[in-house]
């Protein structure tokens, strides 16, 4: 896919493209093309529609051009550009982290549903286990100014990337990050635990979008033989990380809600509370409640 070798305005390769895209079966073609062109000469919506008339340089047509192979060949958007927006935050990526998904914000959602309002101006403390780029903590802690919280994820160059985001979005100072997993010897309890585990059965990677299973790190996807090894992990420290009456929230996969209620309610001190669907009604994020243990 490229543009014709020849003078054009930025209109009009926006159409090319679109148009380009659409005949690849991409669903999204036209915001593809107005995202990879404004990234390719630095424009946002509002400066490509300015300079629409502008003819583009030869060195800006191949640049665009190479852009549109990525797309075409199945590069995800985001990860051309390196950068996806999670509750209104701009979030930097990197190989080690998935692309943030509407979807995920229903954990955000549920989070900010079941803490009690008069909560959010204390200095609550959240961990986010399998952080990535640390979407979920950043989102809770810019809907709450005095929350700190920790998160963890198994791989180096997944910290790091939060830790990027963390600086890129002024938290430092309330964000930290470990390299951990679900299983890690945490000592510190924790007003909220959320999460979004791998949780796809490992049979079913291959039949994934090629966006997702040709650039999204395999260990952040592939939840096991059933899709519930993150979640009996989780179980099993869940009640050494919360405060009592304390929540976890994680989120869940299409037809896992009833295994994953199963496998938290078995737990000690936990009980599930609630299910929250996505914008599709589909059972999304599944948060519980530490009653307290009953064994030491």
């Amino acid at each position: 896919m490229s543009l014709p070798d020849r003078a054009i305005e930025i209109a009009a390769a926006r159409r090319i493209l679109a148009a380009q895209f659409e005949k690849a079966g991409i669903d999204t073609a036209a915001l593809d093309a107005r995202l990879l062109i404004g990234h390719a000469l630095s424009l946002d919506h509002t400066g490509l529609a300015s300079a629409a008339k502008r003819l583009l340089t030869p060195a800006e047509r191949d640049t665009i051009s190479a852009l549109a192979a990525r797309r075409v060949a199945g590069e995800p958007v985001a990860r051309i550009v390196g950068v996806k927006e999670f509750w209104g935050l701009p979030l930097t990526l990197s190989a080690a982290t998935l692309v943030p998904r509407p979807d995920t914000e229903t954990v955000v959602e549920a989070a900010l549903a079941i803490v009690e309002p008069a909560r959010r101006n204390e200095p609550l403390r959240i961990a986010d286990l399998g952080t990535g780029t640390g979407a979920i903590l950043f989102a809770l802690l810019h809907e709450w100014p005095q929350a700190t919280g920790l998160g963890i994820d198994i791989d180096p160059q997944a910290v790091e990337t939060a830790r990027a985001n963390a600086a890129l979005l002024g938290m430092e100072a309330r964000a930290e990050f470990r390299v951990a997993d679900f299983n890690e010897d945490l000592t510190e309890r924790f007003d909220l635990v959320v999460s979004n585990p791998p949780y796809i059965p490992t049979r079913d990677i291959a039949g994934l979008a090629r966006e997702v299973r040709d650039h999204d790190p395999r260990r952040a996807l592939d939840g096991g033989a059933d899709g519930l090894h993150a979640y009996r992990a989780i179980a099993r420290r869940a009640p050494y990380l919360l405060k009592p009456d304390a929540f976890l929230i994680v989120e869940i996969g299409i037809g896992q809600t009833a295994d994953v209620e199963a496998i938290f309610n078995a737990a000690d001190g936990l009980e599930v509370v609630a299910v929250k669907p996505d914008l599709s009604g589909i059972p999304r994020a599944v948060s519980v409640r530490h009653r307290g243990r009953k064994t030491a």
